[in-house]
């Protein structure tokens, strides 16, 4: 691939070696984790280091420079991220999947936001909570929308909004793309967990939108995407899928593993009160707990790794997932962080109150996993219920989320 930058070829990285960086900087996350928790947003050193690292090109198509990886590897990179700050992988994981949705706009929009620079940075919120009227060319485009990851660092946003026709009937629903400079972003992100995402608020006033950054959303749901002259097999990936749910999921899988890690390693020096046991590893209930906390994180890594397979797959073959597969996808990806809440909660009680001390990483894990398995495209018993509906061939409709 060409980094447009300097205009020399470059290979693109093995899914081993964007592993193997991120791996690096897993240590470098974690020393500044507790600084972004108080300035709730990660520190300018942790955006250095990312991008640097190419962490913000895992999903920008190659031919602007980026790394264009699988979901797989996407999951798996993010994960590894995630040992070090869930924030920082949260970012970079949201941050990818959103890099990922520019791949589905006219390529007139794509080199806007990629053709100089392949690390521009990408926040955004698909929720329409917006106003909008047609013009010439384009839209003028109102709104406020919440929660949007990694709002202080972005160069570009992704927003959604009711797309109307010269009448202003509503006849669609579209995701346009806004420069960082038509929009300001209001300090709404205080929470219990996830504090240096900075998942603040968008605002823009009457910004005109032209055409050409306008995509349509139920269109881009069911694979109907502008034609592209060029590009790799990943724009033609599950859109709800890999736009949300797998992104979402891979913080947790690293945060189920780093809790397991602090734990196993602190049980050597640490007694269990009120007993004889010196060192908590040596005691079979604790043992018990690690066994089933481990077993319960390599599940979810399972469930993950398979709805990643199956929609890494049909990309390849050009072919959309059917319904079934979809929402089998979604049930694996919702299914899995409910094993690492699981598994997490089982290592809290295993290790002891200490977790809940300021000082201790667990605690923060915990927040962290907390605020993050709550996000609302997640919903475990939704999508228990069209499981089960689409199991059972019940043509029952709950949600157009599929």
């Amino acid at each position: 691939m060409t980094d447009p930058r300097t205009g020399t070829a470059r290979p693109s990285p093995e899914p081993s070696e964007l592993l193997r960086t991120a791996r690096e900087l897993v240590p470098h996350l974690a020393r500044n984790a507790e600084q972004g928790e108080r300035d709730r947003r990660l520190t300018d050193e942790t955006v250095k280091l990312l991008t640097d690292a190419g962490m913000f090109r895992l999903a920008v198509p190659q031919r602007y420079g980026g790394h264009e990886v699988s979901l797989r590897t996407l999951v798996d990179v993010s994960a590894v991220l995630a040992e070090g700050d869930g924030s920082s992988a949260w970012v970079v994981a949201v941050g990818s999947s959103l890099a990922w949705a520019v791949s589905l706009f006219p390529e007139q929009a794509q080199d806007e936001v990629f053709g100089a620079d392949p690390d521009t940075r990408v926040s955004g919120v698909l929720t329409p909570s917006a106003t909008a009227r047609r013009t010439e060319g384009g839209y003028r485009v109102s709104g406020r929308w919440h929660y949007a990851s990694g709002s202080w660092h972005a160069d570009w946003s992704v927003i959604g909004f009711p797309v109307p026709d010269a009448t202003g009937r509503i006849v669609d629903q579209g995701m346009a793309l806004i420069p960082a400079a038509d929009y300001t972003v209001e300090d709404t992100w205080f929470v219990a967990g996830m504090r240096a995402t900075g998942s603040n608020a968008l605002v823009a006033e009457d910004i005109f939108v032209p055409d050409h950054r306008v995509v349509s959303v139920p269109k881009a749901m069911a694979g109907d995407y502008p034609v592209q002259r060029s590009g790799g097999r990943q724009p033609r990936s599950a859109f709800e899928q890999f736009l949300t749910a797998a992104p979402l999921v891979a913080t947790q899988l690293g945060l189920g593993r780093a809790a397991l890690e602090l734990v196993k390693d602190k049980s050597a020096e640490k007694a269990i009160t009120f007993t004889f046991f010196e060192k908590q590893r040596d005691s079979t209930a604790f043992q018990l707990r690690i066994a089933e906390a481990a077993q319960k994180i390599d599940t979810a890594h399972l469930h993950v790794h398979r709805a990643a397979a199956d929609i890494d797959r049909a990309a390849e073959r050009g072919e959309p997932l059917d319904a079934l597969g979809r929402i089998q996808a979604r049930a694996d990806l919702s299914g899995a962080v409910g094993h690492i809440t699981e598994a997490i909660d089982i290592l809290l009680t295993a290790h002891g109150a200490a977790s809940f001390a300021d000082s201790n990483p667990l605690q923060r894990i915990w927040r962290d996993s907390a605020v993050s398995a709550r996000h609302a495209i997640l919903q475990p018993a939704m999508i228990k219920e069209m499981y089960g509906k689409t199991l059972l061939g019940i043509d029952e409709p709950i949600s157009p989320l599929v």
